[in-house]
Order: C-alpha cells, then structure tokens, then sequence
C-alpha cells in the first residue's frame, strides 16, 4: 500500500531587495589619550602615532556595560531607520565582550527595548558586524523578518592587561548599530565571509575561563589569600595577539577579499563613495586602500584616530562617523570589511543610509 504524499509547506514570500536603513552609535564618555596609555607600557605618544595612527581611544566606566551601550547605538539607528521598536524582527549582536556565556547580549537589549523577537549574538571579533549583516539580509530577503537590528559592540578595556605592548593600547570601547529592512532596488550586496582558522591563536585570549576557575579552587583550598588574590589577577582572561602576522595577513589577504566583495556587487572601485575597513590599524588601511586603487574622491574611514580598535564596532562607528561629517554621502555605496581573531573576516558593498 503506497502512503499518501504529504502536504506541501508553506514559507514566507521572498524580499527582492534589501539595505540600510538607519544609523546609530554610542561612544563613551571616557577618553584615554596615549601619555595615559604610556604610564603602563614601554611605549610613547609618538610610537602609537606613528605605527597606528591612534591618539585617542574611547573607555567606558565601570558602570556602563556592553548592553548599556548597545542599547544607545540601536535606540539611534531605530529612530534613524525611522521606526518603532515594535517594527524590529530580529535583533543581532556582534560582540566578543559580553560577560556572561550566557543569556546574549541580543535578548537583554531586545528586552529592553520591547522588541519580542528573534534575538542572539555573534562571536566573530572584528568581523562580527559584517557577519551580522550578512545575516540580517538572508533573514530580511527570505522574509522571516521585515526589519533587522544589527549591533557591534564592545567593552574591551575589561578584557585587556594594561602593561601587556602587543594590543592593549590599540584598544577601545563602543557601540555601532544600522537596520536592515526591505528596498525596492538592491541596496546590499552579496556577503563574502570566511575564516582561516589554521590561525586561530594569532589573537586569542591568554588564559581560559576553566584555567581561572580551578586554579581558583586550587588556592580557596589551600587557604591562602594572598594566592588566591595572585591567581585571579594573573589568570583572568585578556587579549594578546602576534600583530607582525596579523598584520602581513590583513594587508595581503584581505585587500583580496575586498576585491571579491567589490567584484560581487557588480561595480568597480571607483563608483565607491566610502570605504570602511575595520580600524585594526592607520597603515593597514592605508595600504589595502592602495591595493584596491580607490581613486582620490572615495572617503576612508579611519575613526581609529580617535577611536582606536573597538573590534565588532569598528565599522558602524566609523561609517556613522563619515556619514555625520560628509552628510552628502548619503545614498552613495560603501565597501565594508571587518577582519580579525579567528582569523575570520566578512565584507560586502552597501548603500549608506
């Protein structure tokens, strides 16, 4: 006897296109200068100057967390897109700071917000944000949600030794935030995403949460304070990163992912407006846009100045940043690309909002 076929599913009709439709961002009150930053490390405000292009970097209080933060960033973009929380389908968050393993950081923000939707977050360090709207575009063309939050944040300066010279002093804090929703024409283009994981401990955290935990056990158990006070400032996990072989792989690997984001939107480099790398470094983004031969007009984001390395929300801080000083961009294309521990990377070409 043959068994009736069963009945067809139903799914959501398909969005043409999609694109930016607000901006938003939170920068921290806090500004840490390199003189400060010298106090701890074997450095100075020349050196930084000259290697990074930093001068400045944006340090949240201890008051002020990674959901604080991205909450402003995205009540700004909400309000830009000109929507109500209530219109947000889905709510994403690139970040590798949150404290907790667990709830996301997406839900906090989403509930704090009154958004009773799709909501979790991203581990994907510096390319986190263009993962994060690489998905929010799957999800907005597929229909499962007619707008997306997506935000970059990060409260690095809880995640760093202040005498380590390898990436504590390229280090800030902040939140980027943009809303993706429905456009009759394109305005996103296809996502190029990726990862080299045979580097993974290129940037990396020195120490492990289990480490901490059982060399904790270990000196409660003997009894001895001032061990278990030596344990927990040894062992606490901080950034560390091999920056030579960081930054020959961001210089000559990711000036060809570029090229491939560029080549999947359809144009050439010349009908970009703005180019928004990730703010690893000055020199970094100078010489990728060397490579990608950006003629004189395209605007380069380099918000590191100011800014420093605020990994996730590098490139929304510094797109939001080219867009409030240069408001006649708008409407004009944009490269994104976001590259870093893991190592992963993500781009693609967007139509600024």
């Amino acid at each position: 006897m043959t068994a009736s076929q069963p009945p067809a599913l139903t799914q959501p009709a398909p969005v043409a296109g999609t694109a930016l439709l607000g901006l938003g961002a939170h920068r921290p009150d806090v500004i840490v200068d390199n003189e400060q930053v010298c106090r701890w490390i074997d450095s100075s405000d020349e050196w930084i100057r000259k290697r990074t292009g930093i001068v400045t970097r944006h340090r949240a209080p201890a008051e002020v967390s990674v959901v604080d933060m991205a909450e402003g960033a995205a009540r700004e973009a909400i309000d830009d897109a000109g929507l109500a929380p209530e219109q947000i389908g889905a709510v994403i968050i690139a970040t590798v700071t949150h404290p907790f393993q667990t709830p996301s950081a997406a839900a906090a923000v989403a509930g704090r917000l009154g958004i009773a939707a799709p909501a979790f977050d991203i581990s994907a360090a510096c390319a986190g944000y263009c993962y994060g709207i690489g998905q929010a575009d799957a999800l907005v063309r597929s229909g499962l949600a007619e707008h997306v939050l997506v935000v970059g944040v990060e409260k690095l300066s809880d995640f760093i030794d202040k005498h380590d010279r390898s990436i504590s002093f390229l280090l800030g804090d902040g939140a980027g935030a943009a809303v993706v929703g429905p456009s009759e024409a394109p305005g996103i283009s296809s996502s190029i995403l990726g990862s080299e994981g045979d580097k993974w401990d290129t940037v990396s955290m020195d120490s492990s949460l289990l480490r901490l935990r059982d060399t904790l056990a270990e000196a409660q158990a003997s009894g001895d304070a001032a061990a278990l006070l030596d344990a927990e400032s040894r062992l606490w996990p901080t950034l560390r990163q091999e920056g030579q072989t960081v930054f020959r792989w961001a210089v000559w690997e990711m000036a060809k992912v570029a090229q491939r984001a560029v080549d999947a939107a359809g144009i050439q480099p010349e009908d970009l407006t703005a180019f928004v790398p990730h703010q690893a470094n000055i020199r970094i983004i100078d010489e990728l846009a060397k490579q990608l031969k950006l003629p004189e007009h395209v605007l380069i984001g380099r918000d590191i100045v100011e800014a420093g390395n605020t990994s996730a929300a590098s490139v929304p801080l510094a797109l939001h940043r080219l867009r409030a000083e240069n408001p006649q961009i708008s409407g004009g294309l944009a490269l994104q690309i976001g590259f870093g521990a893991g190592l992963v990377y993500g781009a693609q070409v967007v139509r600024i909002p």
